[in-house]
């Protein structure tokens, strides 16, 4: 897939501001300066700013411009549906995916049913990835796929981005998802993949869906939370009293 100009911009800042050449507190040279430095719009540069700001990376000051905001912790975008390759991808967080397990199933994990107990007995493709970064382990991702729509997932798909193969190779539109994030104790198993000290982790469940409704993937994401904070993005809307 061809990458757009704002998108190179985009990761170009965020390798700036990872390397400290743009530092917490500071701010980004103008729209004006950017859209010169970079020979491109100004719609493209605001493109590439709004993807910073989702990501959490900078904060929007009207009057002011863009500031740098404390990069302590990796960001991670709740609303919207964005895979760990393309979030990877965006921070140049260099990391690495280790597939532990890739296999299918005719029904969910018993793990997978206490937290979605509403779901019906359903055969798909159970994936375990862990996240590594700077050779630290900072997610543990878990899937259930279901079949149909997934009938197949080659395991170099899952190392790279199933999401990736979903839509380019499968062609299904990926659409929406819920999620539900709480703290809750995980087990041995999983303490010692993610190297906690603690046996706390951010678990993020996720019902995911394509663009015609259908339910086709169950998430279960566990966070080293002290590696990750999660952002979001509100605007108020006024509602008359």
């Amino acid at each position: 897939m061809t990458e757009s100009k704002s998108d190179i911009i985009a990761q170009d800042i965020a390798a700036k501001i990872q390397h400290q050449q743009f530092k917490a507190g500071e701010l980004l040279p103008s729209e004006s300066q950017l859209t010169t430095l970079y020979g491109t719009s100004r719609e493209t540069v605001r493109k590439a700013l709004n993807q910073l700001t989702a990501l959490g990376l900078i904060q929007k000051i009207r009057g002011k411009g863009s500031i740098v905001l404390n990069l302590e912790k990796y960001s991670f975008p709740i609303s919207g549906i964005t895979s760990f390759a393309e979030l990877n991808k965006s921070l140049n967080m260099h990391a690495e995916t280790k597939v532990i397990t890739l296999k299918k199933m005719v029904d969910l994990p018993e793990f997978f049913k206490e937290k979605f107990p509403e779901q019906k007995r359903q055969p798909g493709i159970y994936v375990e990835r862990l996240r590594v970064v700077n050779n630290e382990p900072v997610v543990l991702d878990c899937d259930y796929l279901f079949s149909p729509p997934i009938d197949e997932l080659p395991k170099e798909a899952a190392e790279k981005s199933i999401y990736d193969y979903i839509e380019n190779k499968l062609k299904l539109d990926i659409s929406y998802a819920t999620k539900v994030i709480t703290v809750e104790k995980i087990d041995d198993k999983f303490k010692k993949l993610l190297q906690l000290d603690d046996s706390l982790a951010v678990l993020v469940a996720s019902h995911n869906f394509l663009n015609d409704t259908t339910l086709f993937q169950l998430t279960l994401s566990f966070h080293n939370p002290s590696k990750f904070k999660f952002v979001d993005f509100a605007r108020r809307q006024k509602i008359k009293l």
